[in-house]
């Protein structure tokens, strides 16, 4: 059971970094000097599915890193 909750752990944070990096955002000095009309913009189609995705992916890796603190702390 430990072994499938480590792989997990590894497979759940290479997609929450993959979703991370594939979030577009401003930065830099582009951000400070763009227009004030793209500041309040709703985010749709594969913006907001990656944003979603990011959140679920980040509860996911909690809850199994708490689930694998569980187990190790009963096993002793």
């Amino acid at each position: 059971m430990l072994k499938v909750l480590i792989i997990a752990e590894y497979i759940l944070s290479i997609l929450l970094i993959m979703a991370v990096m594939l979030q577009h955002r401003s930065t830099g000095l582009g951000g400070v000097f763009a227009s004030e009309a793209n500041a309040y913009r709703s985010k749709r189609g594969i913006e907001k599915f990656l944003f979603n995705s990011t959140i679920v992916l980040a509860v996911l890796l909690i809850v199994s890193s708490i689930a694998h603190l569980f187990i190790r702390v009963n096993s002793l």
